[in-house]
């Protein structure tokens, strides 16, 4: 399965312009959302193929975005990777325990963020 869309979540504009500057290389639609609330709204509404999320975030953290969004017929075979400064071992514990197939820590490479799409695709 090829990658169409990606939907990015963060509150950080300086965060989501880096992981967009990094997937303009792959020719695929890009959605974003600004919090957990939004992202789950935009990934039933979208049914993007890959899901890159925050876990820090204002009104829902990514943990609660990515439980609703892993439990949801609707949603839940879309791969979700946590995109976090959190870079313990029990962090990337809990993000699976919470439905996300990987964490990917900040600071990240592209080829750590290509790596998750090509994992994905």
């Amino acid at each position: 399965m090829a990658i169409k869309k990606v939907l990015i979540v963060d509150d950080s504009p300086t965060d989501l312009s880096n992981l967009k500057l990094i997937l303009n290389d792959i020719d695929c639609e890009i959605v974003t959302a600004n919090n957990g609330k939004e992202a789950i709204t935009k990934a039933k509404s979208e049914k993007p193929d890959i899901i890159f999320m925050d876990i820090v975030m204002e009104q829902m953290d990514g943990y609660e975005a990515a439980r609703t969004i892993t439990n949801d017929s609707a949603t839940k075979s879309i791969p979700l990777i946590f995109v976090s400064s959190k870079n313990q071992k029990a962090d990337r514990v809990w993000a699976r325990m919470q439905g996300a197939k990987d964490l990917v820590s900040k600071p990240y490479t592209a080829e750590q963020i290509m790596d998750q799409i090509k994992a994905y695709a």
